[in-house]
């Protein structure tokens, strides 16, 4: 269904995790304004409601006000100076997170014009297990994937094996 939707690889890897671990009857709190995926996720039946743009490192109180099953947080945490104090406040029993991986062989990413398009944080996957970890989550489901571009060079035939994207789903420690 969404072999031409842009980036087509990741959305269908989300989406197929995200199906193993949340059922349409669960709510959903998608971190980020809507997008592409959270259209995507809206038209497979979830019930998605996203954030409205507030900076989440300086305003938690979204997790206040709604009370969802579920938050997904989907490219999102590498563009967070604090991701810590973020999934201390989720007060949701399920979390699903995906994260672009630190590629060794490439430097952060970083946009020249857009000031919030940029990866504060590139994690390793321990990096996100363990913040999980401090943070009262246990991670149930995990899975790694690649992103090959259609480019030649070095870093092009590095991604045709290097995870890119890692995706994690956690519950909440009782």
């Amino acid at each position: 269904m969404y072999e031409k939707t842009f980036p087509n690889k990741r959305f269908k890897h989300t989406l197929e995790f995200l199906k193993k671990h949340v059922s349409n009857s669960e709510t959903i709190l998608d971190l980020g304004v809507e997008n592409p995926f959270s259209r995507i996720m809206k038209e497979e039946g979830f019930n998605v409601k996203n954030t409205t743009g507030e900076d989440l490192d300086l305003d938690q109180s979204v997790f206040q006000s709604e009370k969802t099953a579920v938050v997904t947080a989907f490219e999102i945490f590498e563009h967070l100076l604090n991701p810590f104090t973020i999934l201390k406040e989720i007060k949701s029993d399920k979390l699903l997170i995906s994260i672009p991986m630190r590629l060794w062989f490439s430097p952060a990413y970083r946009s020249k014009t857009d000031l919030w398009d940029r990866h504060y944080h590139e994690f390793e996957d321990w990096q996100l297990d363990w913040l999980l970890e401090k943070t009262g989550w246990k991670i149930i489901d995990r899975e790694k994937w690649t992103n090959p571009v259609k480019k030649f060079g070095i870093r092009p035939l590095l991604r045709k094996f290097t995870p890119r994207y890692y995706i994690v789903y956690a519950e909440k420690i009782k």
